[in-house]
């Protein structure tokens, strides 16, 4: 006969594999990523996505038959108890208070990037998730890769002498039709409520969170300084080429380069800038190139997905890839884009436009090397003396702690 222990051991283990509930906010945009993601585990039969909640319906079949379809979450919430996982793939503004409402239930947050968009509401939402005990992961899937753990290994063999900076350039292209997608694309705030779309902030945000991985800075206290250079060549509020320029607190400089006026995208990537040699990542392809006096490598690594990393958290407490505080480095460069001048307009005479209408996008004159030249040399724009930065680069001055 089974005694009580071993039943209660039965039912623990029954617990442990049992596949998580989990609900989905926001199914279109790149919530389509995390539908094709959830197919895949719930095929697994790790998840079953049980309910969706967006105020623009799924396209029939687009969600599997057992999930039910809410137009928001507190519709979602109501009607659906015990979760396990709550995802949030929705526009920027409104991350703050859908990831709080997630955190008053039982479950564990999966919040895409960026967090929010205030280092206020970063705040609160820290403090809400300290208070609930509850994992909140960010998404940012290049901390993933396997790649940042060969990284660590090659800095502390000395493989490239002694680190002297880190540059993230990003060059992609987003045409007009980019911009009217939705109505927060290119805002920095609607009606009055934070927004802070821009090229650091949104679409190669991950080119600014991986570098800032690679130099140890993860928490608010990592950083020392953030100097941010931003202009604009399209008719939007928010920037689309820009500089920012971070010190962290062990004095090791980080400059990102980024544009999405680049005449074609281009993988981006983060170079670390060392003594004795250099080492190049790829994020997107998790792809790694070290060259030295000895000669050059390259190897492409694998990738731990986020949201399997978040279940087995909540299983077992494994330790988050991208947890909420970890964002906390990033968040002072979105704080600093936000509270910076707005974005200064590229003289339309170092601007050209190929394409047509919607596809029409914008070039800025040999963005390439400009992009080049700011991370090797850490330098901004202006202070390269190109004939279209107009503006200056402008510290964020930490709050006082």
């Amino acid at each position: 006969m089974e005694t009580a222990m071993e039943a209660a051991g039965r039912d623990a283990g029954t617990a442990a594999t049992a596949a998580a509930r989990v609900a989905l906010v926001g199914v279109h945009g790149f919530g389509t990523h995390h539908l094709r993601n959830l197919e895949r585990l719930q095929s697994a039969g790790t998840v079953e996505l049980v309910a969706v909640a967006d105020p623009q319906p799924p396209a029939p079949g687009g969600v599997p038959p057992s999930a039910a379809v809410y137009p928001g979450l507190d519709d979602l919430l109501e009607a659906t108890p015990d979760l396990d996982v709550i995802i949030v793939a929705t526009p920027i503004q409104t991350h703050a208070p859908l990831a709080l409402a997630a955190l008053n239930t039982e479950a564990e947050l999966y919040l895409e990037k960026p967090p929010v968009a205030s280092l206020a509401d970063f705040n609160r939402l820290a403090d809400a998730a300290g208070q609930s005990g509850h994992g909140v992961q960010i998404g940012f899937q290049s901390l993933g890769s396997h790649a940042l753990t060969a990284i660590e290994q090659l800095l502390a063999a000395g493989t490239i002498g002694t680190l002297e900076g880190i540059s993230a350039t990003g060059r992609w292209v987003r045409d007009r039709a980019y911009f009217k997608r939705s109505r927060w694309a290119g805002k920095r705030s609607i009606n009055g409520v934070d927004v802070v779309d821009g090229v650091a902030t949104n679409p190669l945000a991950h080119a600014v969170a991986t570098a800032l991985r690679i130099a140890g800075a993860r928490t608010t206290a990592d950083v020392a300084s953030v100097e941010t250079e931003l202009y604009r060549a399209n008719d939007i509020e928010s920037d689309d080429t820009s500089v920012i320029r971070i010190r962290t607190a062990t004095g090791l400089p980080i400059t990102c380069a980024l544009t999405i006026c680049a005449p074609e995208s281009v993988e981006p990537y983060v170079t670390l800038q060392g003594s004795a040699g250099t080492a190049v990542f790829h994020y997107t392809e998790d792809r790694l190139t070290v060259e030295t006096a000895n000669g050059r490598t390259e190897e492409t690594y694998g990738r731990d997905d986020l949201t399997e990393n978040l279940l087995a958290h909540r299983r077992n407490g494994s330790p988050l890839i991208s947890s909420l505080l970890d964002s906390g480095a990033f968040m002072l460069v979105l704080e600093a884009v936000r509270t910076a001048p707005l974005p200064a307009p590229i003289d339309p005479a170092h601007v050209r436009w190929e394409g047509d209408g919607n596809a029409g996008h914008a070039v800025v004159d040999g963005i390439e090397e400009v992009l080049e030249r700011a991370g090797r040399q850490h330098a901004t724009f202006s202070e390269l003396g190109l004939p279209w930065a107009a503006a200056a680069p402008t510290t964020f001055r930490f709050p006082a702690s």
